[in-house]
């Protein structure tokens, strides 16, 4: 008897056939969407293989961010998201009302936006970049030029460390990053021994300065990889340990944990997201993403500046 998830899995396969979709998966989705995924990567990836795609239909099997981010891309094509809820603690931190007040307070700045925002928090931004060329956005700007840079502050701070470049923080974070345990990832080393720390530059100072890699959740995934170590402490959100664990079956992976004794190490907003309603998105064609184009085209060009740069 073939199992229920079987059984929706061949019918995801059918349906893509018919409707001419692509299913693009964040690495922090659950494994059984990565499975069916045509395409998993972090977010500066997806926005590369979603700006390249033929596909009529774009699923977006991640959070609203990143699903707003391949309709500015994509204007003629549909794109949906399987649970219109999966939000963004990062995005909704920061209001693009909020920035625009901001920036009429520092006119001389340029606006660096981390790609964790809202299409307006795009449209008013300069340029865009996210963890995985952010270093690479920030030298390519004109070293006479304050920048403003938003919203994530611990990956703010991190560029300013590695570039040396003075910015102004927007003081949002990310529910995940900022709640790992620096307490608990110290017993964590005593116990493994010679473990590689693995940790995203979301991730608050406390615990970056006891990692032995810090990068995107492509570079993170690419170092368990390449380190001959034969275990590694995963200081970001679980959902990467599938595609590392796959990668390379022989080592270990051990997830960073939070303060709380909790699940809180793992998105909430990302586990929305499931395969049945990968499913009925499919089936559906909805939830559908929709924008203004007037915004659409705002936030289209410190995009395409982040994607010539990248």
């Amino acid at each position: 008897m073939i199992s229920k998830a079987k059984h929706i899995e061949a019918e995801i396969e059918r349906l893509k056939k018919a409707q001419n979709a692509i299913i693009l998966a964040h690495y922090y989705q659950d494994s059984e969407i990565q499975d069916v995924a045509d395409f998993i990567g972090d977010s500066l990836q997806l926005a590369q293989e979603a700006k390249k795609t033929n596909a009529d239909v774009i699923v977006f099997a991640g959070v609203h961010f990143m699903a707003e981010t391949a309709k500015i891309l994509n204007p003629t094509r549909k794109v949906v998201l399987p649970d219109l809820d999966a939000g963004c603690s990062l995005a909704q931190s920061c209001p693009a009302d909020q920035l625009a007040a901001w920036k009429k307070l520092h006119p001389e700045h340029l606006v660096v936006s981390y790609i964790n925002c809202t299409a307006g928090v795009k449209a008013l931004s300069d340029i865009i970049c996210t963890s995985s060329n952010a270093e690479k956005v920030v030298r390519s700007l004109p070293a006479d030029k304050p920048i403003l840079f938003a919203p994530d502050r611990n990956l703010g701070a991190y560029v300013m460390k590695q570039t040396g470049r003075k910015m102004d923080l927007w003081q949002g974070t990310c529910i995940v990053h900022e709640t790992f345990s620096e307490r608990k990832l110290l017993a964590l080393k005593h116990d493994h021994p010679g473990a590689v720390v693995l940790a995203h530059p979301e991730c608050e100072p406390t615990v970056l300065r006891h990692a032995d890699v810090i990068g995107s959740t492509s570079a993170l995934l690419k170092a368990s990889q390449t380190n001959p170590a034969r275990a590694f402490i995963v200081a970001t959100e679980p959902g990467i340990l599938h595609q590392m664990q796959r990668a390379s079956p022989d080592k270990q992976f051990i997830p960073a944990p939070p303060e709380g004794n909790c699940a809180c190490n793992e998105c909430p907003y990302m586990k929305r997201n499931t395969l049945e309603k990968v499913l009925l998105a499919l089936r559906d064609l909805t939830p559908e993403i929709t924008m203004p184009e007037d915004l659409r085209l705002a936030a289209l060009r410190p995009m395409e500046r982040m994607l010539a740069v990248s």
